[in-house]
């Protein structure tokens, strides 16, 4: 008996420990006000602009103010979570009035931003009903992720106007707050959205994994590495899961178009751009496609999360990894903090564009007062700080120090901040060779982009892989004949995605998509399975 006394006892400690160490937090019943996120944003983000908007908002009212976040995932599990509540609100709302039936007519209606013409009138009823009224999904603020994110909120009919721009116009001119930059939107026309901080894509490596491979510097370009060195040492993740890597793909597929049509430019100096520009893009498209490929083939593995090649790469599991910047720069932070310069981050020069995560106002939101001044706490000053300044300066962050680029372009005229940046020598407004941005290049084949690379890729792997081995031992001439093998694309090309991919994707049968999946997976291992017999025939 005494023994059993004894675990229970253990047990109960245990268990009692954690909870009686923890620290004191206020709970919204001891605040005066309370906010409600809902982010991807990591722990450090959410605990830094908690601090920071506590003391700027008591400060500015006397009052005290409790945010409540809600992490439900990433910015795809979000977007779900926010569509589920806001249907079931509107369906309240509109079924609360006599006569009014929910049909499939009123949910598809009443959340599209592109009612066609002939939409049924119920459908155009709907959907005025749900933008003049507060339905809403209990939350205040959507804080986080990327713009295509916001953009498809906003076209829902989710988010609405803050009030921001109103209360500071002198923020918005173009030399503090760009309208947009290097072909990127930085805030929403109708004031929906509003990026908050920026982000751009790179490459994190591990100094000592590549001394081990036979590097003898890093990596600054993205064809760098399909170097047959990096062979089972890259970290890559499944961009049809993660929308941030997906965008950091078509950065690359950007900046070979680009190329191509720079070198269109100097072979046909009487041509024009509108004559040139959709070859460039055919060629660009493929050409990009086929780095992809090769950066695929030297993969390690493919995860679903985009914040674990960072972090075996900083492990030494990875020798690289394509990245979120600050994804990058967190883990470089991380080991330097204990003494290591065994990280290093690169965005390649003219081969990322800067992108903003936005912030905005959601439709009903029950505080929106303290919700606008979230908003504008974020977008000040103040807020910008706390992304780049180092723990400890003043106006910096307490614990953490999230090497995030600020989105206000004033922020760098401050040259007496240079002193306290995390970052000093970045200034995305002044760089030398820039990623412009083309949205009629690539936007519109972005989720067709991510399936082509995921089925060339990471479904094909072992396939790949094997082949790219063969083709890296083969002599010439056997290893040209069979490279050309391995990088037939004429099944993905631009044409063929614009085509039969985009309709397979788009189509109402679900069915298709798997058939186009499983069709064009054969066609690669077939390619890919030649390949290799090329590479071991001999020259």
């Amino acid at each position: 008996m005494l023994k059993r006394v004894v675990i229970v006892l253990g047990l109960a400690i245990t268990l009692a420990v954690p909870f009686a160490l923890r620290p004191r937090q206020s709970g919204a019943t001891q605040a005066d006000d309370t906010l409600v996120i809902i982010t991807p944003h990591n722990e450090a983000i959410r605990h830094e602009f908690s601090l920071g908007f506590r003391e700027w908002y008591h400060a500015r009212t006397g009052r005290t103010v409790f945010l409540d976040w809600r992490m439900i995932g990433g910015t795809s599990e979000i977007a779900r979570y926010l569509e589920g509540e806001y249907v079931a609100s509107f369906r309240n709302l509109w079924t609360s009035q006599p006569g009014r039936a929910w049909s499939s007519d009123v949910q598809a209606g009443f959340q599209n931003g592109r009612l066609p013409a002939d939409a049924s009138a119920q459908a155009k009823e709907a959907r005025a009903a749900f933008l003049a009224s507060r339905a809403g999904c209990g939350i205040d603020l959507f804080f986080g992720g990327g713009p295509y994110d916001f953009v498809k909120q906003a076209r829902a009919g989710r988010l609405v106007d803050s009030g921001i721009r109103a209360l500071h116009p002198d923020w918005f001119a173009p030399a503090a707050f760009p309208r947009d930059f290097g072909g990127e939107e930085y805030f929403d026309r109708n004031g929906l959205w509003y990026g908050s901080v920026l982000s751009c894509y790179g490459i994190l490596y591990n100094r000592d994994a590549l001394a081990r491979l036979g590097f003898a510097h890093g990596p600054s370009q993205w064809s760098d590495l399909t170097d047959p060195r990096y062979l089972g040492q890259i970290g890559m993740c499944d961009p049809t899961k993660s929308g941030s890597i997906a965008a950091a793909f078509e950065n690359v597929i950007q900046q070979q178009i680009e190329l191509r049509l720079e070198a269109l430019r100097i072979a046909n100096p009487g041509s024009g751009d509108a004559a040139l520009t959709p070859r460039a893009v055919r060629e660009g498209w493929i050409a990009g496609l086929r780095l992809l490929q090769l950066v695929g083939a030297n993969a390690r593995y493919f995860t679903d999360t985009s914040q674990k090649p960072p972090i075996d790469v900083a492990a030494g599991d990875c020798a690289a990894g394509m990245c979120i910047d600050f994804y990058g720069r967190e883990q470089q932070e991380a080991v330097r903090r204990r003494g290591s310069e065994r990280l290093g981050y690169v965005s390649p020069e003219g081969g990322s564009a800067y992108s903003v995560d936005p912030i905005a106002l959601l439709r009903g939101a029950p505080h929106p007062k303290v919700a606008l001044a979230f908003m504008e706490y974020v977008l000040s000053l103040d807020g910008q700080k706390l992304w780049d300044f180092r723990t400890g300066t003043p106006g910096g962050p307490s614990e953490f120090a999230l090497r995030r680029l600020p989105v206000r372009r004033d922020f760098y005229d401050e040259k007496a901040w240079r002193a306290y940046r995390s970052d000093p020598e970045v200034d995305p407004y002044s760089q030398k060779a820039m990623l412009v941005h083309h949205d009629e290049w690539t936007s519109m084949l972005f989720s067709e982009l991510s399936f082509i690379i995921r089925v060339m890729t990471e479904d094909t792997h072992a396939d790949l892989a094997s082949a790219w081995k063969a083709v890296i031992a083969a002599p010439e001439p056997a290893r040209g004949r069979a490279l050309a093998v391995l990088q037939d694309l004429s099944a993905v090309d631009y044409d063929q995605a614009l085509g039969r991919i985009k309709k397979g994707l788009g189509s109402k049968n679900q069915v298709d998509a798997v058939v186009l999946a499983r069709d064009l997976g054969e066609t690669f291992r077939a390619n890919y399975r030649r390949a290799e017999k090329l590479a071991k025939s001999g020259p």
